[in-house]
């Protein structure tokens, strides 16, 4: 039978564990004075489920931090923390004035095969201060992996004002090589690690720079080589982030849950989590993946209707740069022509996509006006790329940004309402490149929102326009996988609105995404970015994924129109990934000096595709 808890009385406590009040330790019951006094250091002997235990910030972690660190408070923060198995569980939250923690005297625990947590006031100013509010939530042990795991569920949130963010606060998180998301595995030594989703959970740059996810899971290889995993059980789309702090024995977990920005709300629902151990990673990445297709309906890729026969049977994929930022043109249309026809001698076009990189002038500045460019060939010139393109057998596929804007444009002021802003009320811009080179980063490029009417239909309008001039065979969108948390409405419905909009009205023109995110690949079968590799299989069940076009061209390996600059071209591997479909970068030099390796990576993209 279930052992009730019961409160206990701020006198009885503060009696017991000092006027500091931060941390009670009860189980129902006060836990020992031994208990209070060696809070940081791991219980002696087993405690029992149920019991609330008299953590802070600074328990069971290194203080100070021995490697790379994130910043925190300067003082011990209280994490009253509920014992369920091998785990503590504490919850935090967040406001857009301060953070509150649950007030341990107001804590309720019924412990049993599903412990469940009550707490009717919260803490804040490091537990010196009291306020109204409320966190309940369940925690159990499932035994449906190779050992016990941790789902909690049916946590709610609720204060007297708008509520930013929650966060559930774990211990007993083993230490390891880590993988975000899937991506390699890498040993973080004594450092914290910070990852975000979606788009490195809206702090990709700045002060603060997050790990991305592409989907919220990070997995942990033991010792054992079993796999422990954090794994978000969310049924939308919604920014995350997973806060690693190293100590002795192993990490205090983060896991963090923001609310919809342009949903103000009192009361937040949080999502479910799962953590535990799994055979292997491949094991936990099909448990996560089996959530994350259910709930977003992905559709295989081997089956999907979004998915033209020419990138069904995509062998290669060809980036043409075209004009730079500065205006410098590494090939124009009627050049890109003459390479496309080199290139069709020598492998079936009907397996290739030309890529048309900054085919609309100015890299970027040019955005998003998305027409011809007279220095380039005009609108004949890409007229004639498009139609003899195709007509050689090639998908022809232009590039347009999803989320960027010139500010400097005329054309700005009939969507200027879209600008992004986050939650806390900061403008996000598009101000991370230095474009001119004259070292500092450029900040004429505002960052835009998908969700908002006037923006999703000026680029509706756009590439609408460009498939009816010149017909192409599919639209490239930049950046397209920049979710962010913001203050005016849900860019992942702004976008997945787009496609299907365009869908309708141009059902045999397909998207293409730059980089993407879980419940992106619902209605985008084909990007060009991919660092998934630990779980390539999984992933690549729902899409395919090509290289980025900054990887290095043939030669001195140049960035084209990226502003990443020079990379190192490899001439033994060619640059290609065994996770990606081979892709071939061709800049102003590539066609006149290296044609050896542009046949070089012809043919290995022959041989992989076995034609």
């Amino acid at each position: 039978m279930a052992r009730m808890g019961h409160r206990i009385s701020r006198r009885t406590l503060l009696k017991t564990v000092g006027a500091a009040g931060v941390g009670a330790a009860v189980a129902g019951r006060l836990t020992s004075d031994e208990h209070a006094a060696h809070a940081a250091a791991p219980p002696a002997q087993p405690v029992a489920d149920g019991t609330i235990l008299p953590l802070t910030s600074t328990s069971d972690v290194f203080i100070p931090p021995r490697g790379r660190s994130f910043q925190k408070f300067s003082f011990d923060f209280p994490e009253p923390s509920v014992v369920v198995g091998p785990y503590k569980v504490s919850v935090l939250v967040f406001t857009y004035e301060n953070t509150y923690a649950m007030d341990a005297t107001k804590m309720r625990v019924t412990p049993g095969t599903t412990t469940t947590v009550t707490c009717d006031g919260l803490v804040w100013a490091g537990g010196q201060e009291k306020a109204d509010g409320r966190v309940t939530f369940t925690a159990s042990l499932s035994e449906m992996t190779s050992s016990a795991s941790l789902v909690i569920r049916a946590m709610k949130v609720q204060m007297d004002e708008p509520i930013r963010a929650a966060s559930i606060v774990v211990r007993g998180i083993p230490r390891g090589q880590v993988s975000g998301g899937g991506a390699p595995f890498s040993n973080p030594g004594d450092s914290e690690l910070l990852f975000g989703y979606p788009f490195s959970g809206g702090d990709l740059f700045g002060n603060v720079v997050n790990s991305g996810l592409t989907t919220p899971l990070v997995l942990i290889q033991e010792p054992s080589r079993t796999c422990f995993f954090i794994s978000s059980r969310a049924d939308r789309v919604r920014t995350t982030r997973i806060f690693l702090q190293p100590g002795d024995t192993g990490y205090r977990a983060e896991l963090l849950a923001e609310t919809n920005g342009w949903e103000p709300t009192k009361a937040f629902d949080v999502p479910e989590w799962h953590i535990g151990r799994a055979a292997s990673a491949t094991d936990a990445a099909t448990l996560h993946y089996e959530h994350v297709s259910s709930v977003y309906k992905l559709p295989p890729f081997t089956t999907r209707p979004d998915v033209p026969s020419w990138m069904r049977n995509l062998a290669l994929a060809v980036t043409l740069h075209g004009q730079h930022y500065t205006g410098y043109i590494f090939n124009n249309y009627a050049r890109q022509l003459e390479i496309l026809r080199w290139i069709a001698a020598r492998i079936d076009p009907r397996r290739v996509t030309a890529f048309l990189a900054a085919w609309d002038g100015r890299y970027y500045w040019d955005y998003p006006g998305y027409n011809a460019d007279e220095r380039m060939g005009g609108e004949s010139g890409f007229r004639t790329l498009i139609s003899e393109g195709q007509t050689l057998g090639f998908a022809m596929m232009p590039m347009f940004g999803a989320n960027a804007a010139n500010r400097k444009r005329g054309d700005f002021k009939s969507f200027d309402d879209a600008v992004t802003f986050k939650p806390d009320g900061d403008r996000m811009d598009l101000n991370w490149v230095d474009w001119d080179n004259d070292r500092h980063q450029d900040g004429w490029l505002s960052y835009m929102n998908l969700g908002v009417d006037s923006w999703r239909e000026h680029m509706f309008d756009r590439i609408s326009d460009v498939i009816e001039r010149y017909h192409p065979n599919a639209y490239f969108l930049d950046i397209v996988g920049g979710y962010v948390n913001n203050t005016k409405a849900d860019m992942h419905e702004g976008t997945r609105r787009l496609v299907m909009d365009l869908r309708k009205k141009h059902p045999d023109v397909a998207p293409v995404g730059e980089m993407h995110y879980d419940a992106m690949m619902e209605f985008i079968p084909l990007y060009h970015s991919f660092g998934q590799t630990e779980i390539t299989d999984i992933v690549q069940r729902y899409a395919r994924f090509f290289q980025h076009l900054s990887s290095p061209a043939p030669g001195r390996g140049s960035s084209g129109v990226h502003e990443s600059g020079f990379g190192r071209w490899n001439p033994q591997t060619l640059g290609l990934r065994d996770s990606q479909i081979p892709t071939l970068q061709i800049v102003d030099d590539t066609f006149d000096k290296h044609r050896d390796d542009m046949e070089a990576v012809i043919q290995a993209a022959r041989k992989r595709a076995g034609v």
